[in-house]
């Protein structure tokens, strides 16, 4: 999973990643318009000319039986702004079947961690 994170960062080469997919390959982000392998990888090759040189710093990396999870800091280029990010994959015959995957602005964080305050009633 790391390998395939940083050979696509670096070269932006999305065909890389399609063998590392399972035909049956779904993508859960809530928000995502991109549900399976093919709008997948068109969505991720969409991205990619924004993100072009972006720097990812890996803090954790773990593996649990057949998923991977992997939590990142990635600075995007100039002066973008850092984001964290979490993804998780689950594997099937060493290719990835799912991913699920939470972006959220660094700077941002402290705000979101008000969700749950009471609303005053």
């Amino acid at each position: 999973m790391e390998r395939a994170l940083t050979a696509l960062v670096a070269t932006g080469d999305v065909e890389a990643l399609a063998p590392l997919l399972s035909d049956d390959f779904v993508h859960h982000r809530p928000d995502a318009t991109s549900k399976n392998k093919t709008e997948w990888l068109a969505a991720v090759g969409a991205a990619l000319g924004p993100i072009t040189g972006m720097r990812v710093e890996i803090r954790h990396l773990l593996e649990a039986g057949d998923h991977v999870v992997m939590h990142s800091r990635r600075r995007l280029p100039g002066t973008g702004p850092e984001i964290t990010v979490v993804d998780i994959w689950r594997l099937d015959d060493g290719l990835i079947a799912e991913a699920w995957e939470i972006i959220e602005p660094t700077s941002q964080a402290a705000a979101n961690l008000t969700w749950w305050a009471p609303t005053g009633r």
